[in-house]
């Protein structure tokens, strides 16, 4: 879940108190927030980097924190193209102004097509425009295993560059990059390839997709399940499968949304791409989560504002399901209070 809390893309004191809380949580793994591979890719302002080495020691902070605690650590790389250079969500994620306290920048994106009618047109990337961002994905991948990482995703949903390119509601091209399915997805694939050609085989990729626009004339399922498959051709391991995004707000499609809603994607994916995939969007119950998974709809449940409201909901899941000694999810210095019973305070006295 992006903070939006750094400067010039470095991470800051919050970073650090925001991911203690899931350090000690007993989960399996975290991924930081989206994180821009160039300076004009970010949302807002605030939003974290990894375009310049000098943010790598940052960065290093959260993957040692996890580390200490036994937890593995990810890292969301991403380009938000024509919805980048806008005011964080809490003071209207309005476009920026050019003469703001926080001046605005020129976005890009696949077409001239701004993400809503009154925003600014963005520049339609040129092909010299469009190999220099796969390489910034490359080099970024370079600093997210420098840092520390143990594995990247990229993220190419919810309306950033990425998912641009590939729903053509945005992508209004005639060259190789636009019209046929498999010249709008050759953006992705190409950072894809880029992203695999210097991770070793131990590192999983993963890539987080909106598997369906959820409005006429956008990206289908059918369309994913053709991506899906050429990622996983192409070396990438998970696909997480999230929704929506190329029009309304930042990360929602107008699917009405209700528990679970998203897992009927991921069950899709798995099953008919051949890849492994990651379930998301308002898992909050932990029976669902793990019916999700001995199901075989998703290998891996994703929790997003559940976890930032209980950020001790694997132990309330352990609990729930009946785990023999659910306080071992804790680190050592938890488990050892929980695990002994109810205190008499008298004893204390």
């Amino acid at each position: 879940m992006c903070q939006y809390q750094a400067v010039d893309g470095h991470i800051g004191r919050w970073h650090l108190a925001h991911h203690s809380r899931f350090a000690l949580g007993g989960l399996g793994a975290a991924i930081l927030e989206a994180t821009s591979v160039t300076a004009d890719g970010r949302i807002t302002p605030g939003c974290t980097g990894i375009y310049d080495d000098a943010h790598i020691s940052g960065l290093r902070s959260i993957t040692e924190l996890y580390r200490d605690h036994g937890v593995l650590s990810g890292i969301q790389l991403s380009h938000a193209g024509r919805k980048g250079s806008t005011a964080r969500p809490w003071e209207g994620a309005a476009p920026l102004e050019a003469n703001g306290e926080e001046p605005a920048w020129r976005t890009v994106a696949p077409s001239a097509v701004p993400a809503r009618p009154e925003w600014p047109v963005p520049l339609a990337l040129c092909e010299d425009g469009i190999a220099a961002i796969v390489e910034a994905f490359r080099t970024a991948t370079l600093r997210s295993y420098e840092a520390g990482f143990d594995f990247v995703e990229i993220h190419g949903a919810h309306g950033y560059l990425i998912h641009s390119f590939l729903s053509p509601l945005a992508n209004q091209r005639n060259d190789r990059f636009g019209g046929s399915l498999e010249n709008r997805m050759r953006f992705a694939l190409m950072v894809a390839e880029a992203v695999r050609s210097v991770s070793s085989h131990d590192r999983p990729i993963f890539y987080r997709a909106s598997v369906i626009d959820d409005v006429e004339g956008g990206v289908t399922l059918e369309d994913s399940i053709v991506l899906a498959t050429a990622l996983r051709e192409r070396g990438v391991d998970v696909v997480d499968c999230s929704a929506g995004g190329i029009v309304g707000p930042v990360a929602l499609g107008l699917l009405k949304q209700k528990p679970n809603f998203q897992v009927p994607l991921a069950a899709a994916i798995r099953a008919k791409a051949g890849v492994a995939t990651m379930a998301v969007g308002l898992i909050i119950d932990p029976v669902s989560a793990e019916n999700a998974v001995a199901n075989g709809h998703a290998d891996l449940i994703a929790l997003g504002r559940e976890l930032m409201a209980d950020s001790n909901w694997v132990y309330r899941a352990a609990r729930q399901l009946g785990v023999s000694n659910p306080e071992k999810v804790f680190p050592p210095e938890y488990a050892f209070y929980l695990g002994s019973g109810p205190i008499d305070l008298r004893c204390s006295i």
